[in-house]
């Protein structure tokens, strides 16, 4: 009897503390909500003048390009998101395709798109087993080594653009206190609710995210998806080796750059980033590797990125109302809150900013992708080890990663990179052959209906 009315005061606690964590949840996605709403009136205001300088910029004065794509195997879509970047709108442009090996099935589809669009100019350059831990940055160096143009553009084998890319995210790099200009990205769902979800993330989340920090610190990071950069800029801190120890090398290289005193531009162009058929265990594997990703890199920021969720505070205040006839129709208010806060967040960012249609009719799902979103975050806070392309890492100090089943070799300035040495594996150059009849490109539901890039270039054997 004493120890049931022992019980009764510490359960009022209880249910006192986390009606309190209730209720600051709640405040604190209101405010954040508040501020994204703020951050896409002003995001949305400063790209009017960006878009009309790109169209001044006369195509004589646009400079060559080099696009940089690592490759790791087959992937969906692969073919198609590729061949966006061959039919790019640019005078003058050439893409370094990176593998380990000759034999990555990857590159079967490269010899397709070498075939079909001759009058382009490409490279492959395979890079062997990696010797770093990030094996994408020592693929990177080597394809930058490749390349002799000042102008270069790297960007990942799952992303799907429209042939006006170039032009958009060259033009501000004309400017050379530029460094870097990245873009937001679209999540292209594959069939499945898991992967519908993981792309309204990539859609609403990532972008609100990014709008905000740009707004409130300004844009010191970049963006994987698309990161165009001026060489200077690049070698300025070191050269693509100083983001080798990471999993996030684009965040760190955004970062370096922004501190060698260059400008990051986040551009009004948007990139899609097209998602696989998969189950829900490793759609979480792969959201909780990012997390993971944030808890070392910037662990306050990942700290406090917990209370900009919406719905597992509204949830929270729910269950505690089921409890107590009189705090019922609180609770459900507070749940109604959420759910709608998060709907409201879809339809300004997904559909306002982000032109994802996907955001208008399944608005009322991403209140599901928030609140598993915050049990990935909780998660994050547990272990250290993630599994990343066929190979177990570690997670260490401000991010950096070591392979457990690999040696890693120590990174010195004499390992190729800019125009210090050719790749120490030999590259293969296509042969370019009279233009051919491109074939359609499909984005975002809609027919890139663009002519071929008109243009002459020399080639070589």
């Amino acid at each position: 009897m004493f120890a049931m009315a022992g019980a009764a005061p510490a359960w009022h606690l209880l249910r006192q503390m986390l009606w309190f964590v209730a209720l600051t949840g709640s405040l604190t996605s209101t405010v954040f909500l508040g501020m994204v709403l703020f951050a896409v009136v002003r995001y949305a205001m400063t790209c009017r003048t960006p878009r009309q300088r790109v169209l001044g910029v006369p195509l004589r004065e646009l400079p060559p390009v080099t696009i940089l794509k690592p490759l790791h195997g087959m992937e969906p879509r692969l073919e198609e998101n590729l061949e966006s970047f061959f039919r790019q709108d640019y005078p003058n442009f050439t893409i370094v395709f990176g593998a380990r090996s000759r034999e990555d099935q990857a590159l079967s589809v490269v010899d397709r798109l070498q075939a079909r669009y001759p009058q382009v100019q490409t490279q492959i350059v395979v890079s062997g087993e990696p010797s770093w831990p990030n094996a994408k940055v020592y693929s990177l160096s080597k394809m930058i080594a490749s390349s002799a143009d000042e102008f270069l553009v790297i960007s990942d084998s799952d992303v799907l653009v429209r042939p006006d890319l170039l032009r958009n995210v060259i033009a501000p790099l004309l400017n050379p206190k530029v460094g870097l200009v990245t873009c937001l990205y679209e999540g292209i769902p594959a069939h499945g609710v898991w992967s519908q979800l993981e792309a309204l993330g990539m859609s609403i989340e990532m972008p609100s995210g990014v709008l905000v920090a740009e707004m409130v610190d300004g844009m010191k990071f970049a963006l994987g998806a698309v990161m165009a950069v001026r060489r200077d800029a690049v070698e300025a801190v070191g050269g693509i080796r100083e983001t080798a120890y990471f999993y996030s090398d684009d965040f760190v290289l955004g970062n370096r750059i922004a501190e060698a005193g260059y400008e990051v531009v986040l551009s009004h162009y948007k990139v899609g980033h097209v998602l696989a058929s998969r189950t829900l265990p490793t759609t979480l594997g792969d959201q909780l590797r990012w997390m993971k990703s944030t808890r070392f890199s910037r662990p306050l920021g990942h700290v406090g990125s917990g209370l900009t969720y919406a719905v597992p505070f509204g949830l929270l205040a729910l269950l505690l109302g089921l409890d107590h006839s009189h705090h019922l129709r609180a609770g459900s208010e507070l749940f109604l809150m959420a759910w709608l806060n998060r709907m409201l967040l879809a339809l300004v960012v997904g559909w306002g900013i982000m032109r994802d249609r996907r955001s208008l009719w399944l608005c009322w799902l991403y209140p599901v992708r928030d609140l598993l979103g915050f049990g990935v975050w909780a998660a994050s806070f547990a272990g250290k080890t993630f599994f990343w392309r066929g190979e177990t890492y570690q997670f260490g100090e401000e991010g950096r990663i070591t392979p457990e089943q690999r040696p890693i070799s120590l990174l010195t300035h004499s390992l190729p990179q800019g125009h210090d040495q050719a790749p120490l594996n030999p590259f293969e150059l296509s042969v370019s052959q009279p233009e051919t009849q491109a074939a359609p490109l499909h984005f975002l539901s809609e027919v890139a209906d663009q002519p071929d890039c008109q243009r002459n270039q020399v080639t070589q054997r």
